[in-house]
């Protein structure tokens, strides 16, 4: 099952090598976490498509992901091998969170690129230890490591926009996901035949048109529902751009394993 928001169960999870859930489809689910994410790509290519930009990373790029930020990554060649850190805002330094946050997702710095490398090296050594000096000795490397991207993000290489038709239609669906959005719409705002831009994004992002607006839509849904009190589901899918109430609640529970008033109810209970 797909999921639009994933969180591991740990406060600070990592992982290395190649990712086969992704692998197997060339794509992953437009997510977000309540997490930070860390990502260094240490072999192969990966186009990332974060907060509506679209990047092309090469080996030694750095991605920096705040909580609540919907990304998601796509492969061309199966053969990669990247780094995925998912970790609790107590990791990342009081005085850096503001610079990561600013909407520039991407670090790529030929000169630091070896010292990062060793940093991870001295993250993973100490997740895979686990003994009662693991966890504060994972904060200083990985503190050690934002304060190497901010201290030499002046320095960074400027990065060109890989598509910019589907970044424009990216940032048009996000602006208008709540609007009665369909793919010829779309289309036609930038002047191309429906059939051409459906092959055209499917190609770019490794997505469907429906399946990219439905998670911006459900993560929209997800916020209203948890700080509504009182209204109904109707509305709340109508205010989401979803026309049918029953569709709405169907991809909702497949996508977050639960039913919207469920997540209402949990949202009423938490406010008290």
């Amino acid at each position: 099952m797909n999921y639009i928001k994933f969180d591991p169960d740990e406060s600070y999870y990592y992982q290395h090598g190649m990712s086969k859930r992704v692998a197997e489809t060339g794509a992953s689910w437009p997510h977000y976490h309540g997490l930070y994410e860390i990502y260094y790509l240490e072999k192969g290519n990966c186009t990332y498509f974060i907060d509506g930009k679209i990047y092309s990373l090469i080996p030694g790029d750095i991605v920096i992901i705040p909580d609540g930020i919907i990304h998601h990554t796509k492969y061309d060649d199966i053969s990669h091998s990247r780094i995925l850190i998912n970790c609790a805002s107590r990791y990342i330094p009081t005085s850096v969170r503001t610079g990561i946050s600013s909407g520039n997702y991407l670090y790529r710095n030929p000169d630091i690129t070896a010292e990062a490398a060793g940093l991870f090296e001295k993250i993973e050594k100490e997740y895979m230890l686990r003994d009662r000096f693991c966890d504060e000795i994972i904060t200083c490397y990985t503190h050690s490591l934002f304060y190497l991207l901010l201290r030499n993000s002046d320095t960074c290489l400027d990065i060109e926009v890989k598509n910019k038709v589907i970044e424009q239609a990216i940032s048009y669906i996000r602006e208008n996901f709540s609007s009665p959005l369909t793919l010829s719409s779309v289309a036609g705002m930038l002047s191309v035949s429906p059939e051409h831009f459906s092959r055209m994004f499917k190609k770019e992002t490794g997505l469907g048109f429906s399946k990219y607006l439905n998670s911006l839509r459900l993560q929209h849904a997800e916020k209203l529902l948890k700080a509504s009190h009182g209204q109904s589901i109707t509305k709340i899918a109508e205010d989401c751009g979803f026309e049918d109430s029953n569709y709405f609640s169907k991809k909702f529970k497949e996508i977050y394993g639960t039913s919207p008033k469920k997540v209402q109810k949990q949202g009423k209970r938490d406010a008290k």
